[in-house]
C-alpha cells in the first residue's frame, strides 16, 4: 500500500510499517504533529471550520436568513453601538452575521472538499494511464492538458460558471474538472518514477497486464503527494468560490456563503465595512488553516523534509 513506502519502524524518520498496527501508526502521528506547532495549529483551524459546517443548525444563534430591518448594519460589539446579540454585527436587511458565516462555511467545505475529491480522481487516472503507456498516448493526453492549463484559469472558470448558471452541484462539477489537470500532471510526473522501480518491473516480468500494476502497485504509492496537493488544492478552491460568489456566479443568493456575503457588502465598504469584513476574515481563516495543514502533510508524507527539520 502508499503508506507502506512510508516505513513507520523504530527509525525517527519512519513514519509507516507492516509490522505496526494502525494504532501505532496513528500515536506516531500524533507525536509527530505535536512537535510541529503550525502543524498543530493547521488542524485546530480545519477542524472547526468542519464542526462550524457539520453543527450550523445547533452554533448559530440566529436563522441567516432572517431579516431584521430595525437592527440593520449593527456595528460589532467592540464598536460604539454594537451589542453582544449580533457579535459581529449585522448586514444591510438586519440579518446575523456571525450565523450567516457559519452556515457558509457549509458551502466552503463542501466546494473544497468534493471539488478535490472529482479532480484527484479524474487526474489520477488521466495521469496514471498516460505516464505508464507513454508513446502517442502520453503525447496527445499530455498535450491536451498542457492546452488546458495554458489558459487564464480564473477567466475560463468564470466563463463556464456564467453559462451552467447558479447552483452549488455546477460550482463543485467546475472545479473538480478544470483542477484536474494539475493532479494529472503531478501523477504523470510520480508514474514515471514509480514505474522504474524495482517492484513494477518485476510484476511486469510476471506477466501482470498493465491495469493491474496501475492499480494495485502504482497508484497506492501516489496518495501520498495527492494528498499533500489536495490541501493546498482545497484551500484555493475556497477561494475561487468565493470570488464566484462575489461576481454572483457561485450559489444562488437564498444560500448563505461567503461569496455572496462579500458581494453584498461591497456597497458599504465606506458605511459598514463590517458586512465585508467579516467573511473575508474567514476565508483568510480558513485558507491559513488549509495551508498550515499542508505543510505539515508535505513534510510528513516526505521523508527527506523530515531530515532536513530535525
Amino acid at each position: 500500500m502508499a503508506f507502506d513506502n512510508l516505513n513507520f519502524s523504530h527509525e525517527p524518520d519512519s513514519l509507516l510499517d507492516k509490522e505496526r498496527t494502525w494504532g501505532d501508526r496513528v500515536r506516531y502521528l500524533a507525536r509527530l504533529l505535536w512537535r510541529d506547532r503550525s502543524g498543530v495549529i493547521g488542524v485546530v483551524i480545519f477542524l472547526s471550520v468542519v464542526a462550524a459546517a457539520l453543527f450550523a443548525p445547533w452554533i448559530a444563534p440566529y436563522d441567516p436568513l432572517a431579516q431584521d430591518l430595525r437592527n440593520s448594519k449593527q456595528p460589532p460589539v467592540w464598536q460604539e453601538g454594537g451589542a453582544w446579540d449580533h457579535p459581529l454585527g449585522t448586514d444591510n436587511l438586519g440579518r446575523d452575521i456571525l450565523s450567516r458565516i457559519i452556515y457558509g462555511a457549509r458551502v466552503s467545505i463542501t466546494v473544497g472538499f468534493f471539488g478535490v475529491i472529482i479532480a484527484a480522481s479524474l487526474g489520477m487516472i488521466i495521469g496514471s494511464i498516460a505516464g505508464y503507456l507513454g508513446g502517442r498516448v502520453d503525447s496527445v493526453v499530455m498535450g491536451f492538458i498542457n492546452l488546458l492549463l495554458s489558459l487564464p484559469y480564473l477567466l475560463f472558470v468564470v466563463f463556464i460558471a456564467a453559462v451552467l448558471g447558479r447552483s452549488l452541484l455546477n460550482v463543485i462539477l467546475i472545479f473538480g474538472v478544470t483542477d484536474s489537470p494539475i493532479f494529472a500532471r503531478v501523477t504523470r510526473g510520480e508514474v514515471l518514477r514509480i514505474r522504474r522501480s524495482g517492484y513494477v518491473e518485476s510484476a511486469i516480468c510476471a506477466g501482470a497486464r498493465w491495469p493491474y500494476i496501475i492499480v494495485d502497485h502504482i497508484l497506492p504509492n501516489l496518495i501520498g503527494p495527492l494528498i499533500t496537493l489536495a490541501t493546498f488544492e482545497m484551500s484555493a478552491m475556497i477561494f475561487y468560490e468565493a470570488g464566484l460568489g462575489f461576481l454572483g456566479l457561485s450559489v444562488p443568493p437564498s444560500i448563505p456563503s461567503w461569496g455572496n456575503m462579500l458581494a453584498a457588502g461591497r456597497k458599504y465598504l465606506t458605511s459598514a465595512t463590517w458586512i465585508a469584513t467579516m467573511p473575508g476574515l474567514a476565508i483568510m481563516y480558513t485558507s491559513l488553516g488549509m495551508n498550515l495543514l499542508g505543510d505539515w502533510l508535505r513534510d510528513v508524507l516526505d521523508p527527506r523534509l523530515r531530515r532536513s527539520r530535525r
